[in-house]
């Protein structure tokens, strides 16, 4: 049996850690024995816990820290680590130079962003992907922006993030419209993120003063999360009169019961790799309106016709989006009905994590 070591600088409750408690939850204790290592505490060190995980407490002051490489390289040595799987240049970097004291352990890099390097980090790259197994990028668009960083092309494998089907098309109860007393004829969209600026609260919220102004039918925008711009959004909905249209819910982890309460799902972000969110509405039958951005024509594309791509900042083309869905029910089906069509086709996360375990036996049988 493989053992992999999972690494984290911050272990809490994003789509990273998401992508890692979905692989230990699928294949610890089955195809591996899994172990987390871990910088800043958070709610993904309790839930592998719960899973019967190994946890382990490393600082990791930057990306060249060599005493936190030579501790890792100590914990390997110690459980018999075959893969260290990371996520961040942080740890990936240290799992790296790892490798110095310990060349026999494999690294394997998962980038969850699209962003473009300073010089530095390019150069670094160059030299330090030579001493990386495989690489993952979660869509074309990350791939990409990889090779543009400095990272090798043949040590990279395109491998798209993925929820489980059976979970998310097994409909609950919503208690949505009652919570937030939301009638039964208004027309709920959804938008549930961090409120943070890549994320493009204001952007929508402007679509939505656009909306307004070009339907006549009752609606509500549904803004779940929190985050450091939550109160700047706040003031923008007060400022555009919008206090009627939009419901701010906080932070919830019962997005499915969220999702089961409304009729379509927005992305608004300005960067986006391939969110799960997007995913976890798709697989709940949700049609989608999101930004061309990122990864999201991976998912959103003639092949799956799943939903509708709009342009980034155009909030005039967001709410004509908007209002195209809200006044043609057998669009919305078709979409529905694609959009559980692609996710069990390319976004399946038993597919996903069979593609997975098998990149770690291939990096392991190399010498």
């Amino acid at each position: 049996m493989l053992k992999v070591l999972y690494v984290l600088n911050h272990a809490g409750k994003a789509g990273t850690e998401r992508y890692v408690e979905s692989l230990v939850s699928r294949l610890h204790n089955k195809h591996i024995k899994a172990y987390f290592a871990y910088n800043e505490d958070g709610l993904l060190v309790k839930k592998l816990q719960e899973l019967g995980v190994d946890t382990f407490s490393v600082v990791m002051r930057n990306r060249y820290d060599l005493k936190a490489a030579r501790e890792f390289s100590v914990l390997c040595r110690k459980l018999s680590i075959d893969v260290i799987h990371t996520h961040y240049l942080r740890e990936n970097y240290i799992a790296l130079l790892s490798r110095i004291f310990n060349p026999l352990v494999r690294v394997v890099y998962t980038n969850h962003f699209i962003l473009k390097n300073d010089f530095i980090t390019r150069v670094s790259n160059r030299i330090l992907t030579a001493l990386e197994a495989r690489v993952i990028a979660v869509c074309n668009r990350g791939r990409e922006m990889l090779v543009q960083n400095g990272m090798s092309r043949y040590k990279i494998e395109v491998l798209f993030n993925a929820v489980d089907p059976t979970y998310w098309k097994q409909p609950v109860e919503s208690t949505l419209r009652e919570e937030f007393n939301i009638s039964r004829d208004e027309f709920v969209l959804l938008c549930a993120s961090r409120f943070a600026h890549d994320k493009g609260h204001a952007y929508l919220v402007n679509a939505l003063s656009e909306l307004s102004a070009i339907t006549g039918k009752p609606f509500k925008c549904v803004l779940a999360g929190d985050g450091p711009l939550l109160e700047d959004v706040k003031k923008q909905v007060a400022q555009l009169g919008l206090d009627n249209k939009v419901v701010f819910t906080g932070f919830r982890s019962d997005i499915k019961n969220l999702f089961y309460g409304s009729d379509i799902y927005i992305n608004a972000s300005e960067h986006e790799a391939l969110s799960f969110l997007i995913l976890e509405a798709l697989a709940s039958g949700l049609p989608l309106i999101a930004t061309d951005m990122g990864g999201n024509s991976d998912i959103v594309n003639d092949d799956t016709g799943c939903g509708i791509l709009v342009k980034y900042g155009n909030a005039r083309e967001l709410a004509e989006a908007i209002n195209s869905l809200m006044n043609d029910e057998k669009l919305r089906e078709g979409l529905k009905e694609n959009a559980l069509k692609a996710v069990d086709d390319r976004f399946n996360l038993d597919k996903m994590v069979e593609k997975t375990y098998n990149l770690y036996e291939s990096v392991c049988r190399r010498k």
